[in-house]
């Protein structure tokens, strides 16, 4: 999928880049696989807001997604590639030999009509789910579970893959997008090919609006506050601000907040790239 520049003749589309969308075929959603979602803007259940910078943007309907792909060993066609408001990469409609529909992550490379499958003695083809345990070391995955049975949880967004590097006892060592190397379960499942949607990267909105739209609203920087609104405001003319840190007073940049006695450490065999 390219991406496509527009001719300026407003100042918005400038800069704008946007996606060719050839390889979606509907624009009109699976109705059973639709879900509301309520807007907060920031609010919790009080009214009081505790995330800033949210509200407005586009009315949604959340679709459902099979991230735990666990109808095995029947046949799916896939009928329509869509596109999701909700996230970054495409989905595709499955239709099931028995009837039945549900959605997942579109894989790039999957097709129209295409057949997949998931469980156990399946083939390593694009957009199949298999079990760690038999996919062929080297093979670029997506969509990994991490605990059996739990659903996809790593390299969902687009154009983002893991690599099945080793398996040694009864774990698979896998190298994520970030570079980090993970032990995994054998018994956990992932899907086969890289997410859809690589060059969603590229796109650059163009205007203030658009932003708007997804239902971002203008954020201040904390350096340009006071110093009774943030920890960086105040000092005279441009001041930098010291240290960067959040509005709490969390140092950031540079700060390791993970937790030093973290459980899920002894599953790293090798950190992520600096």
């Amino acid at each position: 999928m390219a991406v496509k520049k527009y001719n300026p003749v407003t100042p918005g589309q400038r800069h704008k880049i946007g996606l060719r969308r050839d390889q979606l075929t509907t624009d009109r959603p699976e109705k059973s696989l639709l879900r509301p979602i309520k807007k907060t803007g920031g609010r919790n259940n009080s009214g009081k807001m505790t995330m800033r910078y949210i509200g407005g943007g586009h009315k949604r309907r959340y679709r459902v997604i099979d991230f735990k792909r666990d109808k095995d060993n029947v046949p799916a066609r896939v009928a329509t590639i869509e596109y999701d408001p909700n996230r970054t990469a495409f989905i595709a409609l499955l239709v099931y030999a028995d009837g039945e529909k549900r959605y997942m992550i579109a894989p790039d490379g999957l097709q129209v009509n295409q057949t997949v499958v998931s469980g156990a003695g399946v083939a390593p083809e694009v957009g199949n789910t298999l079990f760690l345990s038999e996919i062929p070391l080297g093979t670029i995955i997506h969509n990994i579970e991490l605990h059996p049975g739990q659903g996809a949880v790593m390299a969902r967004s687009a154009g983002s893959y893991a690599q099945l590097v080793a398996r040694e006892g009864k774990y698979a060592s896998i190298k994520l997008p970030s570079g980090e190397v993970r032990m995994v379960l054998l018994t956990c499942r992932a899907t086969v090919g890289t997410v859809s949607n690589s060059d969603h990267a590229l796109v650059r909105s163009g205007k203030a609006g658009r932003s708007r739209w997804l239902g971002r609203r203008p954020r201040n920087r904390g350096v340009v506050m006071n110093p009774v609104d943030h920890p960086m405001g105040g000092g005279e003319g441009r001041a930098s601000g010291g240290h960067p840190r959040s509005r709490k007073g969390l140092l950031a940049k540079g700060y390791k907040t993970r937790a030093p006695k973290n459980l899920s450490n002894k599953f790293i065999v090798e950190r992520r790239k600096k």
